[in-house]
């Protein structure tokens, strides 16, 4: 369905910084900064960008919005979470754990990014 997610920063190499921990802690390779200074995660499933807003103005984060990331167990979500609170990373939501969904049972961790961004490791148990 989707081709790239694209997020807004105030700081490339802080949030470069950043996403290469959590994304890395994934099995994802460090990002690629292209020529217009914007930072893309090349997967076989789509792309993960970050830039800075080319309108000039401040970027900000979604309210309601949350991005998920898929974990392939409990403790590479952990190492996830673990790797954004080190790189600048807040907590938010409930701590990370298990949570019943329409589809089964999950296990989730969520983080703000230093722009605020919500994002999620997502390790679907059942």
């Amino acid at each position: 369905m989707f081709s790239h997610i694209m997020v807004g920063t105030n700081d490339m190499q802080k949030a470069k910084a950043f996403y290469d921990a959590v994304l890395g802690s994934l099995g994802h390779k460090p990002g690629v900064i292209d020529e217009k200074g914007r930072c893309f995660y090349f997967t076989k499933t789509g792309v993960f960008a970050i830039s800075k807003p080319i309108n000039g103005e401040s970027a900000c984060h979604a309210n309601g919005g949350t991005i998920g990331f898929t974990a392939n167990s409990k403790e590479e979500a952990d190492a996830w979470h673990l790797a954004g609170l080190e790189n600048g990373g807040a907590c938010c939501e409930d701590p990370p754990g298990m949570r019943d969904g329409v589809t089964g049972k999950y296990y989730l961790a969520y983080l703000r990014d230093p722009d605020g961004n919500k994002i999620c490791a997502l390790h679907q148990v059942g």
